[in-house]
This record gives structure tokens, C-alpha cells and sequence, in this order.
């Protein structure tokens, strides 16, 4: 009688750059410490959202013929990163109650075909940011992509009032670069990057703030982590500002993305 094969587990990270993506190396390590050799974590590059719907589509048709298609393995869960967080809405079966109130989707559980997103960004940023808690005034959160909408869900949970700062401000919670002055500068004590302005290789580019009026009052949060002491970091030391990179926000995410796919 013949055995048969479970399985080989994939899961996965979704994005448009991804060679220096932290979630694959990561992944790699813990399913090696934890002897999952049956474990696979894959990056997906895709240059469009057209991309997008057709990874979608391909994934259905595989898993529905994998007895006949030669492939014995199943995707199991997804993790989404830039541009992708907020087109991944219109691509899941189903939007958990957190990722609907964000708006933006980074972690997908996949089970019976049916995807599920979630946002597991909001809880690694808040439980990475409890050092330099309580913030004693406002917060700035430079841009307003997918990864902004969940450190804004973050700071109303904890009551610290924010602006949001684009190049193009589109209502009234959002201001240009152009009025970050003194003023304002004064008034806020947590200033959060979430673009990937000065990410590897643009290691000499940062966002267009004030520098000059920064004090030690202040926390700069750079969700870039490569590299591990960005610019907008630098800049911000060399006025006595307390600055923290992305790197213990992607590890908690990680984790509650684990634990969301295991559950």
C-alpha cells in the first residue's frame, strides 16, 4: 500500500524589491532551529497588481490539481510588503476585523484555498515601541502608504495625537514637508519614517525634515533596518534625539505571523 507524501509547507513574502528582504532569512533560521525541514520560505517578486491577480490565480490552479501538476507541496501563508499592503484587500477571500480597520493587509493565512488577511504590523510596532513610551506631545508619521496606516491605528489606540506629512497632502490630517517648521517641531516628541526613503543602496538619502530643530525631547522611528543606522537616524543622534530602527517591529510581526498561520 502506498504512503502518502505530505506536503512540503511554503510560505512567502509578496513584494515588487525584495533582495533585501528580511522576511526569507529569518523564516529560513527558525525553521532550521525548529527541524522543519518540510518548511519552505520563498520570496515572490511581482512587478504590478496584474502580477498580483495572476499569483493569486496560478496559486488556486496549483493547489487544486497537486496531485497532477508534480508539485507536492501546499502554500500555507503570505507575508505582504510595499506596494502590495493595500492592493491585497481586493485580492483575500476575507479581511480580518484588524486589517479592515487599518486598511492595509501584511500577513495572509492560507487554509482550504481561502485567504485571510491580516495586519500584523500594528502589534510589532507597538510592542517595539514601549521603551520610549509614554510620548510626552504629537507624533509625525512621514508618508501614507500601507505600512503609515498601521502606525496611525497604533498611535490612536495609544492616545498620542498625530499628523500625517506627504509630498502631496490629501485632506486635512495630512500636511506637506514644506510646513514642518519650528513650530510644529516643537510640539511633537515622535517622528515615524514609514517610507523607504534611505533604504539600501540609498544609504545617503533621507527625509526632508527640519533636522536643525531637534532635541533630545525627541524619538525618530525609521522603519527602514537596512541599514540598521539610516540617515534619518544619524541626523537625528546628532542632535541628541533617542532613534530606533524597524528591526524589532519586523521581528515581532514575524512572530504573530507565525503564530496566525499555526493556529
Amino acid at each position: 500500500m502506498e504512503t502518502k507524501q505530505i506536503p512540503r509547507s511554503i510560505f512567502g513574502l509578496i513584494g515588487a524589491r525584495l533582495d533585501y528582504s528580511f522576511s526569507r532569512a529569518y523564516f529560513g533560521e527558525k525553521f532550521e532551529k525548529l527541524k522543519l525541514s518540510d518548511h519552505e520560505y520563498r520570496n515572490f517578486e511581482l512587478s504590478s497588481e496584474e502580477e498580483l491577480v495572476r499569483f493569486r490565480e496560478s496559486v488556486l490552479y496549483d493547489q487544486q490539481h497537486q496531485t497532477t501538476n508534480g508539485k507536492n507541496e501546499i502554500l500555507r501563508g503570505l507575508n505582504v510588503t510595499i506596494p502590495y499592503k493595500q492592493s491585497m484587500l481586493k485580492i483575500v477571500d476575507h479581511v480580518h476585523e484588524d486589517a479592515a480597520a487599518i486598511g492595509a493587509i501584511n500577513t495572509v493565512v492560507i487554509e482550504d484555498n481561502v485567504w485571510t488577511g491580516h495586519n500584523t504590523d500594528a502589534y510589532g510596532f507597538g510592542k517595539s515601541l514601549e521603551p520610549f513610551l509614554p510620548i510626552k506631545g504629537n507624533a509625525l508619521i512621514l508618508g501614507t502608504g500601507g505600512a503609515s496606516k498601521a502606525i496611525a491605528y497604533t498611535l490612536e489606540a495609544l492616545q498620542i495625537p498625530y499628523l500625517k506629512v506627504s509630498r502631496n497632502p490629501q485632506d486635512d490630517f495630512t500636511i506637506g514637508y514644506a510646513s514642518l517648521n519650528q513650530d510644529v517641531m516643537q510640539q511633537v516628541r515622535l517622528i515615524v519614517n514609514t517610507t523607504p526613503v534611505g533604504t539600501h543602496p540609498n544609504i545617503d538619502q533621507c527625509p526632508a525634515i527640519p533636522y536643525e530643530h531637534l532635541t533630545s525631547d525627541h524619538v525618530l522611528y525609521d522603519l527602514v533596518y537596512n541599514p540598521s543606522l539610516t540617515l534619518f537616524m544619524k541626523k537625528g543622534q546628532q542632535h541628541g534625539a533617542k532613534v530606533t530602527n524597524g528591526h524589532q517591529m519586523l521581528v515581532n510581526q514575524a512572530e504573530k505571523s507565525w503564530e496566525l498561520w499555526n493556529k
